[in-house]
C-alpha cells in the first residue's frame, strides 16, 4: 500500500469498528488534508481498549512516513544559556530528545477532544494508538487518578523522542496559590527524578499548566528555570533540559530570565 492507501485502511478500519460512526462519518473525501484530520480524529475518540496487530502495523508504517516528511530537531538547534539549560520554539512533537514532556490530565490517558490543539492531543497523536493503551496500563494498574504533582513515564512509539514523561500540573480556577507553585515545582522536580531513574540524557519541557490550565505564564516561566537549576546543581546532574516553547510570549520570557540566569553564574564564577 501507498500512503494514501494505508491513510484510508486505517480510517476504514476505525469506521467498522464503531457501527455507529460509520453511519454518520463521510469518509469519500479524496483530499489529504481532510482525511487526515479525519485520521486523527477517529484516533482521538477511540477508547483506550485493545486492537488488532495489523492495524498497528499499519498505523505504524504511516506515522513514519509522516515523520519522515517533516524537520526533526534536536538539542543542536536549541539556544544554550548554561551547562544544562536550553531554548528551542517550535513543534515539540518534532524533536529528537531522550524524552519530552507532556502536560496530562488525571486521567493520563491523553485528549479525546477531536483536533484539540493542546499538546496532549498533539503528542497522542504523533506517537499513535500504542500511547494511550501504554498509559491505560499504567491507570489500570494504580487504580487511581493521577496525582497533581506526579510523574509517569512511557515509550515515545512513533515520536523522535524515545520516551513521554506524562506530569499533571495544577489547574488555576481563581487566584495562583502557595500550593500551586508548590505542585508546579513538583512537576518539574519528579520528571527530572524519572529522567535519572532511566538514565536519560535530555529532557524537553513543555510550558507546564499554561493555556488550558490557566497558569501565568511568567510565573510558571520562573518556577520552571528556579527548579530545574536548584535540581541540576544540587544532584551535579550533566542532564541537558530544554524549555520548549510554542508561543512567542513564552519565547521572550522564557530568553529574558534564562540570560538573567547565565549573567548571573557567570558572576559567581
Amino acid at each position: 500500500m501507498n500512503h494514501s492507501e494505508k491513510r484510508k485502511w486505517l480510517i476504514n478500519y476505525l469506521l467498522e469498528e464503531n457501527s455507529h460512526l460509520s453511519k454518520i462519518v463521510d469518509a469519500s473525501s479524496d483530499d489529504p488534508k481532510e482525511q487526515n484530520d479525519l485520521l486523527r480524529c477517529l484516533l482521538n475518540i477511540r477508547e483506550a481498549r485493545p486492537i488488532h496487530k495489523d492495524f498497528i502495523d499499519i498505523q505504524n508504517q504511516f506515522l513514519l512516513e509522516e515523520r519522515a516528511e517533516n524537520q526533526i530537531f534536536s538539542l543542536n538547534d536549541a539556544q544554550r544559556y548554561t551547562k544544562n539549560l536550553y531554548l528551542w520554539q517550535g513543534d515539540i512533537t518534532r524533536l529528537e530528545v531522550d524524552a519530552i514532556v507532556n502536560a496530562a490530565n488525571a486521567q493520563l490517558l491523553g485528549c479525546f477532544v477531536p483536533l484539540h490543539r493542546c499538546i496532549d492531543n498533539a503528542i497522542h497523536s504523533a506517537a499513535g494508538i500504542q500511547l494511550r493503551l501504554a498509559c491505560k496500563e499504567i491507570m489500570d494498574a494504580q487504580g487511581h487518578l493521577e496525582e497533581t504533582g506526579y510523574a509517569k513515564i512511557t515509550d515515545g512509539y512513533n515520536l523522535p523522542a524515545k520516551k513521554v514523561i506524562h506530569t499533571v500540573g495544577p489547574i488555576i480556577k481563581d487566584t495562583v496559590t502557595k500550593e500551586h507553585v508548590s505542585l508546579l515545582a513538583d512537576c518539574y522536580r519528579r520528571v527530572l527524578l524519572l529522567c535519572e531513574e532511566y538514565q536519560l540524557k535530555s529532557v524537553a519541557f513543555c510550558c507546564i499548566s499554561t493555556g488550558e490550565f490557566r497558569f501565568p505564564n511568567e510565573l510558571a516561566a520562573e518556577i520552571a528555570i528556579k527548579t530545574t537549576q536548584e535540581y541540576v546543581t544540587r544532584v551535579h546532574s550533566p542532564i541537558k533540559i530544554i524549555f520548549n516553547v510554542f508561543k512567542d510570549i513564552d519565547k521572550e520570557l522564557y530568553h529574558e530570565k534564562l540570560q538573567q540566569l547565565s549573567g548571573s553564574l557567570s558572576k559567581d564564577k
